[in-house]
């Protein structure tokens, strides 16, 4: 998954990993809490998969308790915590070519391709993929780093994540512009009918690009490709301040910004329905209208993103360390498992498959969803007992660095992590 850092440096031809016992130890401590981090959302959106039927439930609508808490909770938190790992591990990989005296630029641009190519595969199977959008605006990443200052970085961020693109398009929209005012194109899915009826070959056929317009469109027009600059920007600056390297030196503030952000969140998923009201009350027109719903629901993901990445911060930093430390193993084949929740779950409910999209209602797909978790929380601790990375973490850090002797079962002398 975007955001798993080669936390071991490049391979040498021996095999052995550059960096000594004690750099290891100390940046493996210093990833662990970005493990469990990527791991509970890596869950949280798997979860979010499976009680929408891998898109399928938005063909027709069933609300109830059970979806409305689930979405509430952790649709578009989870993958906001994503993004924001993907810009930390960045840093990583960036900081530790840089103390080996190398520029990472040139290889983490063709390993963002390679990712684009991964991506584009798991996409043929389920059009939702996130990993070429990821990827993509990795590119930029690459620009961003250049600039030292972390004020200036922290000032993108603030200005990415306050939702440019919605604001310019609720003043277009208020001031009459026909494109601001037009139906959205995210509207427009040719590719739905074909997820509900079509055979395997029709599903990868739309999948290879009509089907993906919609989620393309649905990025551009609700700001999702800028808020997700801003969290890489943000994880960027995490990474050079040491943030997740030295919990201590935060824990004075974190418990205050825990409370900030929930009651944050709270107060907009209470306040937006009414707020909507209001706001279409002043009769600015459907692009100001549409445009301003989207802006709330983004403070609303970003509230939870915060309260969600400092809660499980808190668990690890304290004493019930126990109950989120499981989800670290997950969290370090984020990418396997990103892609084979999709190669199990999307023939269960499509109809190519067992169709039961329509069949399991919310209930019966909670519980499959948790039982899932579980037995990837378990499988993870077993494959790690035995393996250094992920099958397709490995294929990926092979490629990066065009070696075939990339170490991948674990041996008894200090593994890399």
């Amino acid at each position: 998954m975007p955001g798993t850092a080669d936390t071991a440096g490049m391979p040498r031809k021996d095999g052995a990993e550059l960096g000594s016992g004690a750099e290891r130890s100390s940046l493996a401590a210093r990833l662990d809490v970005v493990d469990v981090l990527r791991g509970f959302a890596l869950m949280a959106l798997f979860l979010v998969h499976v009680i929408e039927s891998y898109e399928l439930f938005w063909a027709g609508e069933k609300p109830g308790l059970i979806t409305d808490v689930v979405f509430a909770l952790f649709m578009g938190k989870s993958f906001s915590l994503l993004a924001l790992c993907f810009g930390f591990s960045f840093f990583i990989l960036m900081d530790r070519a840089a103390q080996r005296g190398q520029d990472f630029t040139a290889r983490f641009a063709w390993r963002l391709l390679i990712l684009e190519g991964i991506g584009f595969l798991h996409a043929l199977i389920y059009r939702g993929d996130i990993m070429q959008t990821l990827a993509a605006i990795g590119f930029v990443l690459l620009l961003f780093n250049r600039i030292r200052s972390n004020a200036v970085l922290l000032g993108g961020a603030a200005l990415c994540l306050a939702g440019p693109s919605l604001i310019v398009q609720l003043v277009a929209g208020a001031m009459g512009a026909g494109w601001a005012n037009a139906p959205a194109q995210s509207s427009v899915d040719p590719g739905m009918p074909i997820y509900l009826g079509g055979d395997l070959w029709q599903v990868l056929r739309i999948n290879i690009w009509a089907g993906q317009q919609s989620k393309y469109w649905f990025f551009l027009e609700y700001g999702r490709m800028v808020q997700i600059l801003g969290l890489y920007l943000l994880g960027l600056v995490l990474g050079r301040t040491n943030f997740f390297g030295d919990l201590a030196k935060s824990r004075a503030w974190r418990p205050s910004a825990l409370v900030v952000a929930g009651l944050l969140a709270v107060l907009l998923f209470l306040g937006r329905e009414p707020a909507r009201e209001a706001f279409a009350g002043l009769k600015l027109g459907l692009g100001a209208n549409r445009a301003f719903w989207a802006l709330i629901n983004m403070w609303l993901d970003l509230a939870g993103t915060a309260f969600w990445a400092l809660l499980v911060i808190a668990l690890y930093d304290g004493p019930a360390r126990r109950l989120v430390q499981p989800l670290a193993a997950p969290g370090r084949l984020t990418l396997t498992y990103y892609i084979l929740q999709s190669a199990v779950f999307v023939p269960i409910f499509y109809q190519y498959g067992l169709g039961k999209y329509d069949d399991w209602d919310a209930a019966t797909r909670l519980w499959i969803g948790l039982g899932a978790i579980a037995v990837q929380i378990v499988a993870a601790h077993w494959w790690l007992a035995r393996f250094q990375y992920g099958p397709i973490e490995w294929i990926w850090r092979a490629l990066t660095y065009l070696r075939r002797d990339v170490p991948f079962r674990r041996r008894d002398r200090a593994p890399a992590r």
